[in-house]
């Protein structure tokens, strides 16, 4: 069995600052972690690969540096990583980063499962996985917290809901997107950790010309949509004091209320 999982490096939460000028997220200098959901598809696919046998390989999309999320991976279990890597990459919306995955998917050719994180801390769209799906047209399931079954040509898992959760059969290969289950994701291992920053790293870089892509078709210029502006809203405090009897105060306060649609 062949498992595809999708990874992605994202800021830590706890430290994203915009720049007040040009609204744009100030990644220089704020440590940077693996999706968390994209740390529950890996989990995943490392307790597929204890019980029925596996070779796993992670894909990502996003700078040089996301090699250290690829290393991680390694370290966890993984068997290889690939890295999509490239300028004309930058600034992708989902429509644009699913396009990119799935032709480096298409390359990858060999694969059974496409396991990735139901959606990114730093986005949060959960729009990447469906739209890998579509573009490949495979089935998907979305908000798998459990693989109950996989056997040869079908998977059955328990999707989550509000109130349940659901069980689903489908053929594979398959998409599953992934959210936090029964099991906890593993450490990395120190000695496979130290492999994976070697060089002789199974991790490979690939650029829009190794998928066969143009540069229009990728990043901003393939993007259908593009974010005119982000900004953090202010939030300010006011208080004002009521003055008179208790029943003026009273009779005033309830007039606000009404007044703002309170009552």
């Amino acid at each position: 069995m062949n498992i595809i999982v999708l990874v992605k490096q994202v800021p830590n939460n706890t430290e994203v600052k915009l720049d007040p000028k040009t609204g744009n997220l100030i990644r220089e200098g704020v440590d940077t972690i693996v999706n968390p959901d994209d740390l529950q598809a890996l989990e995943t696919a490392f307790t597929l690969k204890e019980t029925h046998g596996a070779t796993i390989t992670v894909l990502s999309m996003g700078p040089v540096q996301a090699i250290d999320a690829l290393s991680e991976a390694i370290g966890m279990g993984a068997d290889k990583a690939i890295l999509l890597s490239d300028r004309a990459f930058a600034g992708a919306d989902t429509w644009a980063t699913s396009f990119t995955l799935g032709k480096a998917i298409q390359r990858v050719e060999k694969f059974d499962l496409i396991l990735t994180g139901r959606q990114a801390i730093d986005g949060d769209t959960a729009q990447v996985g469906p739209q890998i799906a579509e573009y490949l047209d495979l089935p998907q399931v979305t908000y798998v917290f459990d693989i109950e079954k996989l056997d040869t040509g079908y998977v059955q898992v328990k999707r989550r809901l509000e109130d349940g959760y659901e069980r689903i059969q489908c053929s594979l290969p398959a998409v599953l997107t992934i959210i936090g289950g029964r099991s906890k994701p593993r450490y990395p291992e120190i000695s496979k950790l130290l492999s994976a920053c070697t060089k002789r790293a199974p991790i490979e870089v690939w650029n829009a010309a190794d998928i066969g892509v143009t540069t229009a078709e990728v990043g901003m210029n393939g993007s259908l949509t593009q974010v005119i502006k982000t900004f953090a809203p202010k939030f300010e405090r006011q208080s004002e004091f009521l003055e008179g009897s208790a029943a003026s105060v009273a009779r005033d306060l309830v007039e606000r209320f009404k007044r703002n649609k309170l009552i």
